[in-house]
């Protein structure tokens, strides 16, 4: 290996689109950075393609990597706290909040921050073809990165609502107190679908909308309708704030890192 040329490559895979991140650790520096958004949802076979098509399409993907990440973005995921889990009982967690077939491969994922265990559906045709082409891998689910984000914040002794958005998604965290209060995931299809969710969660935590804030990260902009909306019912709306301490190469757009904020807090 050559020491001064160290990479890590992170994947993150939804059915609306792909992302890529590439860290040369040895410079400390963010070499690559780009978000793939699919103009329907797909299933995961064709995810699949789609992720071959972008990993021949682009020669820095043919790079020796030191470290391979895949993320795993979907809603087919429970939080149980680590003092009362069973791993023989996986599918019995997760089949309350998600339907589940027989032949589904069920993992999970330790978070030490707020010590509880992540059960997921990983997407396993994607593990199966990343395995094939950089051999050894990790992978999460993406609201185990999003969580470990959150709990570094714990320093907030008021309600915090963080939203994390893509195209058809909602990831919806609340902390309070050092503690994680909720973790959920809405599916929207429309702008109203977005704010009833959001405001949802207010109602049923009981959070004051003149009071807490709202931190925002992922593809929202702040010329969005959705970002207007929320700015309609919600006093206090702010992006999250992004301390990283990488180096930026020059054809990445720093101002539109929030749109990244999942993949970045990968490594």
């Amino acid at each position: 290996m050559n020491k001064n040329n160290i990479k890590e490559l992170s994947i993150q895979v939804n059915l609306n689109g792909l992302s890529f991140c590439i860290l040369n650790r040895s410079t400390n520096t963010i070499e690559f950075l780009n978000n793939i958004l699919f103009r329907n949802k797909l299933n995961p076979f064709d995810v699949l393609n789609r992720l071959k098509t972008e990993l021949s399409a682009n020669s820095v993907f043919s790079d020796t990597f030191d470290t391979v990440t895949v993320i795993h973005q979907n809603e087919l995921s429970t939080l149980v706290p680590k003092k009362l889990y069973d791993e023989n009982n996986k599918a019995d967690y997760l089949k309350f909040n998600t339907k589940i077939l027989k032949t589904d491969f069920i993992t999970q994922d330790d978070i030490a921050a707020n010590e509880s265990v992540n059960v997921y559906i990983p997407y396993i045709n994607i593990n199966n073809y990343i395995f094939e082409t950089f051999g050894e891998f990790i992978y999460k689910h993406s609201s185990t990165v999003l969580i470990d984000a959150v709990m570094q914040k714990t320093s907030y002794d008021n309600a915090n609502v963080y939203l994390h958005v893509n195209s058809s998604m909602i990831e919806i965290s609340v902390t309070e107190n050092g503690q994680l209060q909720l973790f959920n995931v809405f599916e929207y299809h429309s702008k109203e679908d977005f704010i009833y969710y959001v405001l949802f969660v207010f109602e049923q935590l009981k959070l004051n909308v003149e009071t807490t804030i709202v931190h925002l990260s992922g593809t929202i902009d702040k010329n969005d309708e959705l970002y207007n909306l929320l700015y309609t019912y919600i006093r206090h709306v702010e992006f999250e704030k992004l301390n990283f301490s990488y180096n930026f190469s020059e054809n990445i757009d720093v101002d539109k890192l929030h749109h990244h904020y999942l993949i970045l807090n990968t490594f």
